[in-house]
């Protein structure tokens, strides 16, 4: 016999784990700071993983490839500093080869704010599909940052 991996798990209270389904948790460890202002999408450094189950999200690239065709829930939760009023539009997305998720706000705030972003989306990913989050700003000056860890994090896991 070779060796093998538990793909299953049934306890004996009937609770099921599945230790090799993909999962994974990001978070940025330092800013991304004074975003341009010209409307390019930069993409989020999410460089340090909480977890990674089956290796699927890159450190480096910022992106998650999805190992097999299915149904991926993906969360975004971004902490945005000194938004600007002055600007027209902020776009954030999670880019995936199929498909494109947004979401757009324009800052009307009274005074240049602090804000809580999320995004979520169940996407529909085929095999080696990747997904990233990005951010741009359309008009005002470039002093935006997203704020690293732990305020801003993406994550997803294989639904069916």
């Amino acid at each position: 016999g070779g060796s093998f991996a538990t793909a299953m798990n049934i306890d004996s209270n009937g609770h099921v784990t599945k230790p090799l389904q993909p999962a994974f948790y990001a978070v940025n460890s330092n800013s991304n700071g004074n975003i341009a202002t010209n409307n390019t999408e930069i993409t989020i450094n999410f460089d340090t993983e909480r977890f990674d189950v089956n290796s699927d999200f890159n450190t480096s690239t910022f992106l998650f490839t999805a190992p097999v065709t299915g149904k991926y829930q993906l969360n975004v939760s971004l902490n945005i500093n000194q938004i600007d009023t002055a600007a027209t539009q902020y776009t954030i997305r999670i880019n995936t080869s199929n498909r494109n998720y947004l979401l757009a706000i324009d800052p009307e705030f009274g005074a240049d704010a602090l804000f809580p972003f999320s995004i979520s989306t169940l996407a529909d990913m085929d095999a080696n599909d990747t997904a990233k989050v990005t951010l741009a700003q359309n008009g005002g000056t470039a002093q935006t940052d997203v704020r690293d860890d732990p305020g801003s994090h993406f994550s997803g896991y294989l639904v069916c």
